[in-house]
């Protein structure tokens, strides 16, 4: 699962923000300043921060510069200054995007998955016990490694990248095998099955998170059965 840094010096912000994202998959933890947003850095992995730039105190530039001081996370700033300098003030600052209030919700969705693919952070995923990192193309269940292939470890991938999205076997067609593949449907649904097998006899409860939409694709959910 994904954790959000969510930093906003208005509590109700911050419940509006979680409120959108908790459905979609995303854990949010929340700060209401910059002095608590890097304590809590400190201490917690978190994948994505958004940042409000209007706070009291340590505003929203001297955390970006102080996050970013500190390690690698991708910034997403939020914020109602929306003027040209203001932007390049951010991004000069080491943030990653820049969000102008009032926002449209599914856009901003699509910024922090854009700012995830572009990250190092998109390449290791974790949901419960099961872990999923790129770099080492290697996949694990309680810390144990489960043998994949190239496509099953990529279809794992997306779904796990985007939590309740419903994918189409045209689209995962698309996603994996490419716009020139002449891969059939049923290609895909060998896939998935052999993908659940090697997570059961793996221990996970895959049946509980990789649904199928009949009649259309696969979603992952992070609700469970």
């Amino acid at each position: 699962m994904i954790t959000v840094l969510l930093v906003d010096d208005e509590p109700r912000m911050l419940d509006l923000l979680s409120l959108y994202l908790i459905p979609r998959g995303y854990q949010c933890l929340k700060a209401v300043s910059g002095e608590q947003a890097l304590g809590i850095l400190q201490d917690q992995p978190v994948s994505l921060v958004l940042l409000d730039v209007m706070m009291p105190g340590m505003d929203g530039w001297e955390t970006c510069w102080r996050i970013r001081d500190m390690k690698d996370v991708p910034i997403i700033m939020l914020t109602a200054r929306n003027q040209p300098a203001d932007i390049v003030h951010g991004l000069r600052y080491g943030a990653d995007d820049y969000v102008t209030k009032p926002f449209h919700e599914e856009e901003l969705l699509a910024r922090m998955e854009a700012v995830l693919r572009r990250t190092h952070q998109a390449g290791h995923l974790e949901f419960q016990e099961l872990v999923w990192d790129e770099e080492k193309h290697l996949v694990t269940v309680s810390n144990k490694e489960v043998a994949l292939t190239p496509i099953e470890f990529s279809l794992l991938g997306l779904l796990l990248s985007h939590p309740h999205q419903v994918f189409s076997r045209e689209q995962l067609i698309e996603r994996i095998w490419g716009l020139d593949s002449d891969t059939e449907d049923r290609t895909v649904d060998s896939h998935v099955r052999n993908l659940r097998d090697k997570l059961r006899r793996a221990s996970f409860p895959i049946d509980d998170y990789l649904k199928t939409v009949y009649g259309v694709g696969y979603r992952w959910t992070d609700h469970g059965a």
